[in-house]
């Protein structure tokens, strides 16, 4: 075979720009242009086979104005029938023979236009044959508003586009490029010299590896007699079955394991530390149900324990269960694993446990969280994230020796714990002797039940303080603090860039502000004060509140009694903000009375075990946290709370497959939780920086993140663990999403080569399970280990899974620019990461890492972080074969900036989008959206021009207009070769990619060359992940 490098030599001539002309092709009209929308692109694939056939589409004559509700909740025809599949979607099914019954036209429509289009609408509905009606006609246009009316009565959807207006009988999304007269199409052009340039290596690489195939087709043939399959089979992780003789000796083992852990466990609870302990354990509610929790355990294999906040649930339980089990001589045999949904909780209740019981963390409890873990081998309780129990089962479907599970913080409904739901359903009948005990302090527990086919419900109450709760309207009455527009503007983000320029705040009605609207138009405010009323009726809810936040902390710093005092916020955005206006502040500034500390996920857990500890004497706490401290986790000294009323929310627009983060409203179920933070140990009092009619307009429970995020890695783990069909396993979820968002995600997984066209993994979907990261990032290792650009990529793959490194204080915005324009150049701001971690790395040597971030406007957090996972993600690869421990040939191509180019565009693809450029500037456009725009802080946001046609990006994100996060980019040449399948299209000189979306107009000879080094290179990266795979399928066995 020939050597590695042998491939990039190849290619290299076709990444330079200067060698190819590359051009805007003049538009094409798309009359006649055929558009497969999107509920139906991918329907014959994902249909679930349980699913009922899909009916007519009711006639929407009359709407039902949106709930008071934040959130929209099920209806209760949903909840009543749990497991009607989300796949039984209201559309129009292709061969039905069912007539539409239609309305007669409606008295408020006379016009003949009208009557026309009521006969026309009527055609489609009748015509089975037909999907959708467009027109261009001006006219149409202009009455589009009345003939939309008209059509929504008739049960169809309508939108307008540029010059294009469309009926349909499925909802249309915000954008089709088959309707844009100016989507991208490329006319690529090669000058002769490189064409036969290029054909040379090209010729001269195919009789080379003709020459390294002959030599080992002998070889080859010994090897296929294997079928060269992955080694997942679940026979594969199975033990061999022992003989008698030496169960006999394993059993009298476990025996004397027990005994010794029995004597071990009385010792501790007749000691004085023990007894004490005891005492302290005996006066928690959970303890007083110790002997009915484990009664429900023994007679059920599924229980569901709501607890109220402080009643020792999460500490008590599973310590009851292994006390039982130790203390009836099967503790050797005993496994509990507990998740939890926060690696901080893991970490801090493992360690709550482990002093409970008199040992050190690492003994009999433990905690395994990502990149991080304390435990032996006689570890019997594991605390551990959802994440760690999800990989455990990719490598042990069954869950061989564990004894019981225990799912904690069920109510938060995240991704994980609904797919873990479903797993451990499915496991439970070919486990009988495996316990499942669900928990939470605010849980729906009839839902749970239900779903577990009727599974008992312990009630605890719980033990919590008085907690006074004062809501923005008492607290205003009193202070006496006055609400003015612009006391409300934060020092933060956009607001505080008008207050800088001395602007007013943009009057745009918000979805934070839109919610509550009604609620507040509403609210009766006469029994409070003149100056109360004045101040609620300029309150901003869109604003945090930043000075108000400060008054009140200076106020109970200067007047309150001891305490610390815990302020929930939205994300590390808004709590720097705060944090640096307050260390500002004469009072909260002064280290000597106050203690500032921040609190969030991305955080190291060195950093986040400080909001622990108590500080000196005198010296007040003050904690700034997101949503991880709501649950879990008990901050003992906490007196006071101040919560935001909102959290940063990821939501899915499935329909035109955008993701959107936004703050929102937090559900009552969140807001009770906050307020119980004041009354762990001992009476608080709870600020709640929003109206009491605000409140009770909130949703009661949160909507469940399967629901609301996109599926891609869900629908991949499904896979890797076989559990069937991807949509006749969501249908069992607990709420399952719809059906378009799993057709995205099935199509994604598609597109990136992680499944095939029978939805099966593929070798390369199979590594791809292995790599905790998103697909893509995978996807852009693997391609950089196989073509020795590794250490590069890697910077790039770790850089993306962290917070972004690269910091803008408002204050010195020009500085940071300046600072950050000295790693750009390459028109990526992956190239300019990979840059500013390199510079970092060579000032560490010298101790100088520190200095360097800071001069340089970078995070230090996220420079270790991104060193940290360069590290987890090498012993990733060599674990599984993909490297060997000599990295130092996996990088012989990693200064070649081209060929990082192309393994990113590999790897992001196909988040692609077209530059439109125009006289002075330039234009971006997505295959979903449209028109986007770049987020400030990306490199390429600086530019005027950009001299190629492709931007590839790692996130887009739908605020108010849709942003592209990050961005790289590349070349006609790099889509072609390192994009995804690559079709002929209407011609000879026509090549199209995502379904016609990309167009390339070029000689034939020239696409037949593009077509043929395009097969070559598949071909080999192909050949690459099957011996990796074989090498892995050789070291297993």
């Amino acid at each position: 075979m020939l050597p590695n490098s042998s491939i990039p030599k190849t290619l290299k001539p076709s990444f330079h720009l200067p060698f190819l002309a590359m051009k805007d092709r003049p538009s094409l009209s798309s009359h006649g242009a055929i558009y497969v929308p999107p509920h139906h692109r991918l329907r014959s694939v994902i249909t679930s086979a349980n699913s009922p056939a899909p009916v007519v589409a009711k006639l929407r004559e009359n709407h039902t104005p949106p709930p008071t509700t934040l959130q929209t909740p099920l209806s209760d025809n949903k909840i009543n029938s749990r497991y009607v599949s989300a796949y039984d979607d209201v559309i129009f099914e292709e061969g039905s023979n069912r007539q539409v019954e239609v309305p007669s036209l409606p008295s408020g429509f006379p016009s003949e236009t009208m009557e026309e289009w009521y006969r026309k609408l009527t055609m489609l509905l009748n015509d089975k044959s037909k999907q959708e009606l467009f027109s261009r006609e001006k006219k149409d246009r202009r009455d589009f508003d009345e003939i939309a009316v008209l059509a929504t009565r008739m049960g169809l959807y309508s939108h307008m586009y540029s010059k294009v207006v469309v009926f349909s009988k499925v909802p249309l999304p915000n954008y089709r490029y088959d309707l844009d007269e100016r989507r991208p199409q490329r006319e690529v052009s090669m000058p002769i010299t490189v064409f036969r340039r290029v054909g040379a290596y090209f010729e001269e690489y195919l009789s080379q590896m003709s020459r390294v195939n002959k030599s080992f087709s002998d070889l080859s043939f010994a090897r296929s007699s294997s079928d060269g399959s992955f080694g997942t089979d679940e026979g594969l992780f199975e033990q061999p079955e022992q003989l008698a003789s030496s169960k006999t000796v394993v059993e009298k083992i476990v025996r004397r394991i027990s005994l010794q852990m029995r004597d071990q466990q009385q010792a501790w609870q007749e000691s004085p530390e023990g007894r004490r302990m005891l005492e302290f354990r005996s006066n928690l509610p959970a303890y007083k149900e110790k002997e009915a929790i484990l009664s429900a355990i023994s007679k059920n294999q599924v229980i569901i324990i709501s607890g109220e906040t402080g009643c020792g649930k999460t500490t008590q339980i599973p310590q009851f269960i292994l006390e039982s089990e130790i203390e009836s001589v099967h503790g050797a045999a005993c496994n509990i694993i507990c998740t939890q949904p926060r690696r901080i909780s893991a970490m801090s209740v493992s360690e709550r446990v482990a002093f409970e019981r008199g040992e050190k963390l690492g003994e009999s409890v433990g905690y395994r969280v990502r990149l991080e873990g304390m435990k032996g081998r006689d570890t019997h309780l594991l605390f551990c994230t959802t994440g760690i129990l999800l990989r455990r089962l990719l490598a042990d479907r069954n869950l061989k020796g564990v004894t019981h599970v225990i799912v904690d913080e069920i109510h938060e409904r995240g991704m994980n714990e609904d797919f873990l739901l479903i797993i451990l359903k499915d496991l439970l009948p070919h486990r009988p002797k495996l316990k499942l005990i669900l928990m939470s302090a605010t849980l729906d527990a009839e839902l749970f039940s239900l779903y577990f086919n009727g599974a008992p419900i312990v009630n605890i109450p719980g033990l919590t303080h008085p907690v006074r709760t004062l809501f923005l309207e008492n607290i205003l009455e009193m202070t006496g603090y006055r609400l003015t527009p612009c006391n409300q503007v934060d020092d933060y983000g956009q607001e505080r860039s008008w207050k800088m320029n001395k602007q007013a705040p943009r009057k745009r009605k918000s979805q934070i502000a839109s919610a509550v609207e009604d609620a507040i138009r509403s609210a009766d405010f006469k029994d409070y004060s003149l100056q109360t009323q004045e101040s609620l009726s300029c309150w901003n809810p869109d604003c945090f509140g930043f000075n108000l936040i400060e008054y009140i902390l200076c106020n109970i710093c200067e007047n309150e009694r001891p305490g610390a005092v815990l302020v929930f916020m939205t994300g590390w955005d808004d709590i720097s903000s705060l944090k640096e206006k307050l260390q500002a502040h004469a009072v909260l500034g002064d280290s000597k009375r106050v203690l500032l500390l921040a609190c969030h996920g991305s955080m190291a857990s060195s950093e986040q075990k400080l909001i622990f500890e108590e500080p000196e004497y005198g010296v007040r706490k003050i904690v700034l946290a997101t949503n991880i401290a709501e649950t879990s986790i008990t901050i003992n000294d906490v007196v006071f709370v101040l919560d935001c009323g909102k959290a940063k929310e990821t939501s899915y627009d499935a329909l035109n497959n955008t993701p959107c983060l936004l703050p929102t409203w937090i559900s009552k179920a969140s807001a009770r939780q906050r307020r119980g933070r004041a009354g762990r140990v001992q009476p608080g009092e709870c600020y709640h920086l929003y109206p009491r009619c605000v409140y009770d307009a909130f949703a009661e429970y949160q909507l469940p993140e399967i629901l609301r995020t996109p599926l891609q890695s869900l629908c991949l783990q499904i896979k890797s663990l076989r559990l069937g069909s991807i949509s006749d396993f969501l249908s069992r979820a607990l709420q399952s999403p719809e059906i378009l968002a799993v057709q995205n995600a099935v199509e994604y997984l598609k597109i990136i080569g992680a499944l095939d066209e029978n939805e099966n993994l593929t070798i390369l979907g199979r590594y791809l399970t292995m790599l905790p990261m998103e697909p893509k990032l995978g996807k852009m290792l693997i391609l950089g280990a196989i073509f020795n650009c590794l250490d590069p990529i890697l910077t790039v793959v770790a850089g993306l899974s962290v917070r972004d490194p690269f910091l803008t204080p408002l204050d010195k915005k020009d500085l940071a620019e300046a600072a950050k324009s000295q790693f750009s150049g390459a028109y990526s701001d992956h190239l300019a990461l990979v840059r500013a971690y390199e510079g970092w790395k060579d000032a560490e040597v010298d101790l100088g890492g520190y200095d360097y971030c800071w001069k340089n406007f970078l995070s230090f957090q996220s420079m270790k972080a991104i060193d940290a996972l360069r590290r987890e993600f090498i012993g990733l690869l060599t674990d599984i074969g993909l490297v060997d421990s000599n990295t130092t040939s996996y990088n012989t191509w990693s200064y070649d900036v081209n060929l990082i180019r192309g393994i990113i565009c590999y790897g992001l693809y196909p988040g692609i989008c077209s530059v439109v450029h125009n006289e002075k500037s330039f234009a971006l456009k997505t295959m979903e959206d449209g028109q986007v725009l770049l987020y400030l802080n990306s490199v390429n946001a600086r530019e005027t021009q950009i001299p190629y046609p492709w931007l590839v990006f790692n996130e887009k994100i739908k605020v108010n207009s849709v942003f592209l996060r990050d961005s790289t980019a590349v070349s006609d040449s790099m889509v072609l070769l390192f994009g995804g399948n690559l079709s002929k299209g209407d011609a000879d000189n026509h090549l199209k990619m995502l379904g016609g979306y990309l167009e390339f107009f070029m000689e034939p000879t020239v696409v037949d060359m593009y077509q043929s080094i395009r097969r070559e290179l598949d071909d080999f990266i192909q050949s690459k992940v099957a011996t990796f795979s074989k090498n892995e399928h050789t070291l297993i066995s």
